[in-house]
């Protein structure tokens, strides 16, 4: 049995694919139930974002979980698996564990050190764990990897400047357009991604600011909050034709502005430029629309690109991370190595006494003429020599944890004493 991670991220697949395959939240509990039901999977997390699709089992034989989870991804996104198999990052053991660390700590994320993905590693334990889909393993790995994210964070200055894609996607935008000073912006959808971009907006100066969403309560609330102004669905077309930015990320299975809609909106403008950016997967622009006089769009391939020139200046942060990972690596796998043989150490020192017992109990029927302290010094001769028998046993089968040596010593165990 190990732990396994197998999906696709932005360091893996295109924009263009990847978009296909993502799960969307509506239906991550319905995933998990099919994931659970797969014949070599006794685990499973699904970790579903702007930046990854990424499964996480604990399943007893590599291969068979890496073809389970690669028919899922196929079944769930309908996209047939020699399309994106070639992208498929397979990992498994300590390496799997480690991936999990990186992506935790934000040193996996395309905005490196952003703090989004602590809280998305978390709601997706969150939900498996309601959705009885994880077990003491991945509970354990998850937990740790949450302590993880958080030392990064709080013993690194990783997080530091721009520390979320939101945040990453306004700067983007701020220096496309040579300062937003003075611009009128459209944020379209008020989920974390929508609220963090209008944050960033509102923290910067933006005095004219628009937000829209689905929900219109929730783009009431957002606008009021950020001292905005909430746009309905209806009312979008109209504000295309004003606005200088529109920042988009809804969680829309389909492209909300279809080429049409720009391409009436530039008519409009005659000749004023507009500026989007849409960090939305799948995308929520018709990436066709960028052809268009006077659109220019930008999307998560964009943003990746810009946040990697910032990545040279983080390298020393990075590589403090990676030490704290390392750590925290061996942390884990000293306390999961103990916790997995620790029912079998209990078992073999339980069936030890019961036969120290059971002979106790027949040398005193034997020999009915002993006295109560002969037969408390048997008892204490017995005992150590039980403790010290079993001591050398104990010690190689802890050692060998989490090892294919460990496992055959467990089987071993288990067969020669009858665990």
């Amino acid at each position: 049995m190990s732990v396994i991670v197998v999906g696709l991220n932005h360091r893996t697949v295109p924009l263009d694919l990847f978009e296909k395959m993502t799960v969307p939240e509506a239906k991550l509990s319905k995933a998990l139930a099919d994931l659970s039901s797969r014949e070599n999977i006794s685990e499973s997390v699904i970790l579903s974002t702007c930046n990854r699709i990424e499964i996480y089992a604990y399943a007893e034989k590599f291969h068979g979980a890496y073809q389970d989870i690669r028919n899922f991804l196929s079944e769930i996104s309908h996209v047939a698996p020699e399309d994106f198999s070639d992208h498929l990052l397979g990992l498994f053991g300590p390496d799997a564990i480690e991936h999990l660390f990186k992506v935790s700590s934000g040193i996996d994320s395309a905005v490196i050190g952003e703090h989004e993905i602590l809280g998305q590693v978390r709601a997706a334990w969150e939900l498996a764990v309601e959705e009885q889909a994880v077990g003491t393993v991945l509970n354990s790995l998850f937990r740790h990897s949450l302590e993880v994210g958080k030392r990064a964070r709080s013993e690194t200055s990783i997080s530091r400047n721009i520390t979320s894609v939101s945040q990453a996607a306004v700067a983007m935008a701020d220096k496309q357009l040579n300062g937003l000073a003075g611009k009128c912006v459209l944020v379209v959808g008020a989920g974390e991604m929508g609220e963090g971009m209008a944050k960033s907006l509102h923290a910067g100066g933006i005095t004219e600011l628009r937000v829209a969403n689905r929900t219109w309560d929730r783009a009431l609330e957002t606008a009021e909050r950020l001292n905005g102004e909430p746009v309905r669905l209806d009312e979008l077309p109209q504000n295309l034709t004003e606005v200088d930015l529109l920042l988009t990320s809804t969680g829309a299975t389909a492209a909300i502005f279809e080429y049409g809609d720009l391409d009436e909106a530039a008519r409009q403008r005659k000749g004023r430029e507009l500026l989007i950016v849409d960090i939305a997967v799948p995308r929520d622009v018709d990436p066709a629309a960028g052809e268009l006089d006077g659109v220019t769009i930008l999307d998560m391939d964009d943003l990746r690109e810009f946040a990697e020139n910032g990545i040279r200046a983080r390298e020393k942060e990075v590589s403090s991370v990676k030490e704290i990972i390392n750590e925290e690596l061996e942390r884990f796998s000293n306390l999961f190595s103990a916790r997995s043989v620790a029912p079998i150490v209990t078992q073999l020192h339980s069936r030890a006494e019961e036969i120290r017992n059971s002979e106790l109990q027949k040398l005193s029927r034997k020999f009915p003429e002993l006295t109560p302290e002969q037969l408390k010094g048997v008892e204490t001769l017995t005992t150590v020599l039980t403790n010290k028998l079993m001591h050398e046993p104990t010690v190689r089968l802890k050692d060998a944890a989490g090892t294919p040596k460990g496992e055959r010593l467990s089987e071993a165990l288990q067969d020669l004493f009858d665990l």
